[in-house]
């Protein structure tokens, strides 16, 4: 019995160290993360203007986003117009350069570098203003259509062209979805491409039929991961398109969170718009979870859900 003591001093000893360094962690996670979230829950049922104290309303803020607002709309449809653009656009063009770059080339380690790259820069305010200088009516892109005598194309100025253009900043940043599918890639075993190739069957038959079912599981958390960005995208549409313009086209659901939280100073109702957009994300994901088990696959058969 006298044995066990020093071995229970010596575990707390470790708990206390282990506590003392996740610390830092707990604090941001205690006063950056869960004060904030659970305020942000009480202040969507107030009238908060950032500089008087709540008042408590109740749900009239919800009550007046379904019934008066008629921008909550807006700026919800687009939002989903962006999701349903962007997402499966990153997904593919991950998947392809993570395809391209497992083949055996000189110099590869490079090459996945500089592809990653984009993951690093594209959401700073930088490269959303150089994007908006790309597409601009006299920007590059258009001036290098010149040249090949195509005509240039209104790419930020046409209501039915300029969601499709900030769509684009978000495919670009394709890095973090590329490793991920790149690590998976890695780890398809090959004695099925050899199987594969005895049985005669082409690369583009391994790869839907061996290689992208070995890979939902991969595609299943980029893809939950890739709504929840798009549906908080904010920096590059607020950059490139400040207003939403044009005809709002571009208004997002961020950048109406941002106008009514600190442009008109509602932090209330910002607050309620914000746990609108937690339970339309946790829907999305719920669904996506939900659909999984018809074209999730894993290599022992289980369900890892």
């Amino acid at each position: 019995m006298a044995a066990t003591k020093p071995t229970v001093h010596i575990k707390r000893k470790y708990q206390y160290i282990g506590l003392l360094y996740i610390s830092p962690w707990l604090l941001g996670f205690l006063c950056l993360e869960l004060y904030p979230f659970l305020m942000s829950f009480y202040y969507s049922f107030t009238s908060f203007d950032l500089i008087n104290p709540p008042k408590f309303i109740g749900l009239k803020n919800y009550i007046d986003m379904f019934t008066k607002d008629d921008m909550f709309y807006q700026s919800l449809k687009v939002t989903l117009i962006y999701a349903v653009i962007a997402v499966p656009a990153k997904l593919a063009f991950a998947l392809f350069v993570a395809v391209v770059l497992t083949a055996k080339l000189r110099s590869v380690n490079i090459f996945r570098t500089v592809y990653y790259l984009p993951s690093i820069l594209g959401g700073s305010v930088a490269i959303a203003v150089l994007w908006r200088f790309l597409f601009m009516k006299e920007g590059i892109v258009n001036q290098l259509l010149a040249t090949i005598h195509i005509p240039g194309v209104d790419w930020l100025g046409s209501p039915n062209i300029a969601l499709y253009t900030i769509s684009m900043l978000n495919v670009w940043q394709f890095g973090s979805s590329m490793v991920l599918f790149l690590a998976g890639l890695k780890q398809v075993p090959s004695e099925l491409y050899e199987v594969g190739r005895v049985d005669g069957a082409s690369k583009v038959r391994m790869f839907f039929s061996v290689t992208l079912p070995l890979l939902t599981p991969i595609l299943l958390f980029n893809m939950i991961m890739q709504i929840v960005n798009a549906f908080q995208e904010f920096t590059g549409a607020f950059v490139i398109l400040p207003d939403g313009g044009p005809l709002k086209s571009t208004y997002l659901f961020g950048m109406k969170l941002y106008d009514e939280g600190f442009k008109f100073l509602k932090m209330g109702y910002a607050s309620s718009l914000s746990w609108v957009l937690f339970a339309i994300i946790m829907l999305f994901t719920a669904l996506v979870f939900k659909s999984s088990s018809q074209w999730a696959h894993y290599e022992d058969g289980g369900d890892k859900r």
